[in-house]
């Protein structure tokens, strides 16, 4: 793959930027030393709040979560870190979630779900369940699910769930998810090897988050593993071109259309799992980033701009 060509100079120096902190072996060290590298990126790249959020710290049913407003809101984002399911919390997207706060003028809760190897599946899941529970009954808002990579999956995961049991879920944005396409075959084949993500990467991560190696079958491990799309909330799932994981995306879009939902597939050229750390410096992942804020927005709205 030439990623020389496909990539611009602006998110080449993100790239080596992050592995200056976050070196591209990383899930060759110990769990330990993968959370101080990895916090030590994410401390790297974050931003300041923008004015006027306000944040605390508060348990939700007994998951840790942090509640941010920006005045009077009628929404409530819940949204699910990334991190492989073994790294993050809620220092490691605080600026996200600020910012996604800032730009829509919803409530945003981000769950700090518990991590692998110590928690293996299903515990991250019932965290996100349990966290998204609290939200709408400690709001009484409509909800919007949200999250990126790992927490992705666990956004829709949670929405798959949720269909029959009361909770009013707007809709849900995915941004780079792993949803568990099948990994011999487009571009967990095609970009095995890009930069920042590997399909090795991703049989690490499958590897330890779950006591036995697998969990086939089980829509809340993975998404795509479910037999039914039906009465999804209307979703907006965006990609990074250069990814492995790529293809899960549209996959899913085309489940829930095929069974009769909205859903809307966005791919980002050029950029790479984990861009939304470059939205300052790079612009295409800057104007990625816009998309997904209005996406939450509109979808927080009962607006679907995707026709």
């Amino acid at each position: 793959m030439d990623y020389e060509r496909l990539i611009d100079e602006e998110t080449w120096a993100f790239i080596r930027r992050t592995a200056e902190s976050y070196p591209d072996d990383a899930v060759d060290m110990t769990v330990a030393d993968q959370r101080r590298v990895y916090d030590a990126m994410c401390a790297d790249f974050r931003q300041p709040r923008p004015a006027g959020v306000a944040t605390q710290d508060l348990s939700a049913d007994g998951v840790s979560v942090r509640v941010y407003t920006a005045g009077h809101p009628t929404r409530t984002v819940v949204y699910f870190h990334g991190g492989g399911f073994v790294v993050g919390g809620l220092d490691s997207h605080d600026d996200v979630c600020a910012e996604i706060c800032a730009q829509t003028g919803y409530r945003v809760v981000s769950v700090d779900y518990r991590l692998c190897p110590e928690n293996v599946h299903p515990a991250q899941f019932q965290d996100a369940w349990a966290a998204t529970g609290w939200a709408a009954a400690e709001f009484g808002d409509p909800l919007i699910l949200a999250g990126d990579s790992a927490g992705g999956n666990l956004a829709a995961a949670t929405a798959h769930h949720a269909r029959g049991q009361g909770l009013e879920i707007l809709g849900q944005v995915l941004i780079y998810p792993g949803l568990g396409g099948d990994r011999t075959k487009g571009s967990y084949v095609e970009h095995a090897h890009a930069p920042l993500l590997t399909l090795d990467d991703i049989k690490f991560y499958e590897t330890i988050r779950c006591a036995d190696g697998t969990a086939d079958g089980d829509p809340t491990y993975a998404p795509l593993h479910d037999t039914d799309f039906s009465h999804l909330p209307p979703t907006v799932v965006v990609t990074a071109d250069c990814d492995p994981i790529r293809d899960d995306g549209p996959e899913y879009c085309n489940r829930i259309t095929a069974a009769g939902g909205h859903a809307h597939w966005i791919n980002e050229p050029g950029l790479v799992h984990g861009y939304l750390r470059a939205r300052m410096t790079v612009k295409r992942a800057a104007d990625s980033f816009e998309r997904i804020s209005v996406a939450i927005e509109a979808l927080g709205q009962g607006i679907w701009p995707y026709d």
